[in-house]
């Protein structure tokens, strides 16, 4: 698979992720006395529309990439596969209904706890991920203009 069709199916997966989440999210509220969703069900919600959109940002960057077609996949498999990582665990505790801040310490996950050099070690690698997946390719852009 290239990069490309890679970036479109992600962005078809969390945009139909973000639809479906929707109507969970509308099916609490519905169902609510104070008309609201649970915190991690309206995170899933939006972050997956955003991430779809991001996913297709990414795309547009794709022809600009300096790497070559095999190292543009990894490019952008990372940051895409830390949006669906994100976009899962928020879904999890949706479902969980076990925090309103997964940050929050102590880090729960259902009855349990993680340890927060798990959490902190996710985070870092996940901002390192995207950040650096999107820098190769906005740094091919602006050699390109």
């Amino acid at each position: 698979m290239n990069a490309e069709t890679l970036c479109l199916l992600a962005a078809g997966v969390f945009f139909l992720t973000g639809l479906l989440t929707g109507v969970w999210k509308y099916m609490h509220i519905a169902r609510s006395q104070t008309a609201t969703a649970p915190v991690y069900v309206d995170i899933a919600h939006r972050s997956s529309l955003m991430y779809a959109f991001s996913a297709f940002l990414i795309h547009g960057f794709v022809p600009y990439s300096p790497v070559s077609p095999a190292a543009t996949v990894w490019v952008v498999a990372v940051p895409l596969l830390f949006f669906a990582a994100a976009i899962g665990t928020y879904v999890l505790h949706g479902i969980l209904r076990d925090t309103d801040n997964q940050l929050h310490k102590p880090y729960v996950l259902g009855q349990g706890q993680v340890h927060g050099g798990l959490i902190h070690g996710f985070m870092w690698l996940l901002a390192l991920g995207e950040i650096g997946g999107f820098s190769i390719l906005f740094w091919g852009f602006l050699r390109a203009v």
